[in-house]
């Protein structure tokens, strides 16, 4: 079996909108083993949002290509990597992507409905889970009756759910007070010890950053020293 989870080879993205063409990755070169710890760092712009949706397969380079235990992740289908998605990666947003009119339980079961679990079981599932995450007593609210770093920890379970072994999370703090955003990323810390997972945090924050093993810094579309 291959030694890395994901393996990003000379990634290249550029975006075309009318007849503006915008390079934000310059073939990134990375690969993500099982059970890393890995903090992207780096200015606004730099690109770091665009490589962990390229690696998590969210959205094809237009350069390069990205590997999956030594498979070529987007030669699958999109039925394939939507399947992908719900089985193998967790991701957690800045922006917590609730949808309004569920309740925290019903957001964070989403994951497993699509799988095509059964709701009994699913729910028994998510509220053990949000429980873990100091969550139990909220579970029946809608997202305008939660704070913000209720609304992120129940983004974080909806992550969580599947149990998946690769998690990507994308200035997740970016929107919490300091508090509740140290709260969050040693939550992040010890769910990877705990569940074993590899764990790509983007953060422009050094000191979350001295918390993570591994540091890649990123300047305009490449990784540098």
């Amino acid at each position: 079996m291959p030694a890395n989870l994901i393996e990003g080879k000379n990634i290249e993205k550029t975006y075309y909108v009318d007849s503006v063409e915008t390079t934000v990755l310059r073939g990134v070169d990375l690969s993500i083993a099982p059970k890393s710890l890995i903090a992207i760092v780096g200015a606004s712009g730099a690109g770091k949002s665009t490589l962990v949706h390229v690696l998590s397969s969210l959205d094809p380079p237009t350069g390069g290509r990205v590997f999956f235990e030594g498979k070529d992740l987007y030669a699958r289908s999109d039925k394939a990597l939507a399947r992908f998605r719900n089985e193998t990666i967790g991701f957690v947003f800045q922006f917590h992507h609730l949808m309004p009119e569920f309740t925290a339980l019903e957001n964070a079961m989403m994951p497993l409905l699509i799988r095509g679990e059964g709701k009994s079981s699913a729910s028994k599932k998510v509220l053990e889970l949000l429980g873990r995450l100091g969550l139990e007593d909220r579970a029946d609210h809608r997202p305008t009756e939660l704070s913000g770093g209720e609304q992120q920890r129940v983004a974080v379970a909806r992550a969580l759910i599947t149990s998946p072994r690769l998690l990507f999370a994308d200035e997740p703090t970016g929107n919490l007070d300091v508090e509740n955003g140290e709260k969050l990323i040693d939550l992040f810390l010890e769910l990877h010890r705990e569940r074993e997972m590899a764990l790509v945090l983007v953060t422009h924050n050094p000191a979350i950053a001295g918390k993570f093993s591994v540091k890649i810094r990123m300047e305009n579309g490449r990784i540098v020293p």
